[in-house]
């Protein structure tokens, strides 16, 4: 009984009947006109089918009275974009309009028979209405009144539920619509993944310098290099927080372009953090590094700001060598430092995981793992 009521409580019944209706009010209108040509409407619909904000407008209807509540991804709200939209949306208009024909004969046929019944059970005469106006008046009638009302009920949860089938075939998203969507679903997950991972180097980064400044402060016992281990920390903070700052900035504006991040051009920077911590960085730079531009450039510092931060958290205070290189259309990026014990296993970690994914969205290759008594970071980026 439950499941039989439970459409009579939803407004979404009576949204799609009134979304049902609406055809049948131009109708109204033109039956004012000419009562002779009731089809006038439906061929006007031919040229305003093709108008591409028209499927627009239906699109927001059918939303909003067939399925109110939580968006319905089902049913698009954009203009038709091809030919193919043009025709599908004229086939709704149609279609929308005949089952509003249906609708109307649907409701109101089914409560004049029951008035009819009504009357005939408490002893009056019929009002004329064909197939009922030669009932004799019998109060055995009343018993009946249920049935037209419970054809009226079908009708109307039937209508609604095929009109609103009907709207998302029609109205659906088309191929180059649906596949926008998906691209763009894909952007997001994108822009998460890398969100995360700028937080994961950012702070890992600068974490990792605190830690092991302060505890070189703490083992070394003097005043002076206690001064330069604050300041180390103090800077790698600030520059900590400003990524941390613009990244929340991304999430609490999605809209808002996504602001410049670090590039090469900046990663004088991670070697003088590098050796504020105690490495011994030797930097060398062939091409013209500083010149590659876009997500190779910013790609490639992040790649640097993470090999550096697993040097510093794994092998502490070590030589490292570093080498920068622009040849043949690749930017090489190696990182090589002392083995240190136990010797990591191979690919373990986020922040390796992490360095191959970046240099695998650019179409790269990036490799890391013990090489000849080091432990060696090493990518190449593609600069096309």
């Amino acid at each position: 009984m439950d499941r039989f009521v439970r459409p009579l409580l939803r407004g979404t019944t009576y949204t799609r009947l009134l979304h049902l209706w609406v055809p049948m009010l131009i109708v109204s209108v033109w039956l004012f006109v000419d009562t002779s040509t009731p089809w006038v409407p439906a061929l006007l619909l031919v040229p305003l089918g093709l108008v591409p904000a028209v499927r627009r407008g239906e699109g927001v209807q059918a939303r909003l009275l067939l399925t109110p509540g939580p968006e319905e991804p089902g049913i698009s709200v954009t203009p038709s974009a091809s030919w193919r939209d043009r025709l599908r949306t004229l086939l709704w208009l149609e279609l929308r309009m005949a089952l509003g024909w249906v609708t109307a004969m649907a409701t109101v046929w089914p409560l004049m028979v029951a008035y009819e019944l009504g009357k005939c059970g408490w002893g009056q005469a019929p009002s004329g209405v064909p197939l009922l106006d030669r009932l004799p008046a019998n109060r055995a009638y009343v018993l009946l009144v249920p049935l037209p009302l419970l054809a009226l009920y079908g009708a109307v949860v039937g209508l609604g539920v095929l009109v609103t089938a009907c709207a998302r075939g029609l109205l659906g998203p088309s191929a180059a619509e649906r596949l926008a969507a998906l691209e763009e679903r894909t952007e997001r997950l994108l822009e998460r993944t890398r969100i995360a991972r700028e937080l994961h180097d950012s702070i890992g980064h600068a974490l990792t310098v605190a830690v092991v400044q302060a505890g070189a402060a703490r083992a070394a016992g003097d005043p002076a290099f206690t001064d330069r281990a604050l300041d180390a920390i103090e800077e790698t903070g600030r520059a900590a927080l400003a990524d941390l700052e613009r990244v929340l900035g991304v999430l609490r504006e999605s809209e808002r372009p996504v602001s410049a991040r670090p590039t090469l051009a900046d990663a004088d920077r991670l070697l003088e953090s590098a050796r504020a911590s105690g490495a011994k960085v030797d930097a060398e730079v062939t091409g013209p590094v500083s010149a590659v531009s876009g997500p190779v450039s910013r790609e490639g510092y992040r790649i640097l700001q993470e090999a550096l931060t697993n040097v510093l958290r794994h092998a502490g205070a070590v030589p490292v060598r570093v080498r920068m290189a622009v040849t043949d259309g690749t930017l090489t990026l190696e990182v090589r430092n002392p083995l240190p014990a136990p010797i990591p296993g191979p690919g373990r970690g986020s922040g390796l995981r992490g360095i191959r994914e970046r240099a695998a969205l650019l179409g790269g290759s990036a490799r890391t793992g013990p090489d000849e008594g080091d432990w060696r970071v090493r990518a190449e980026l593609p600069l096309g």
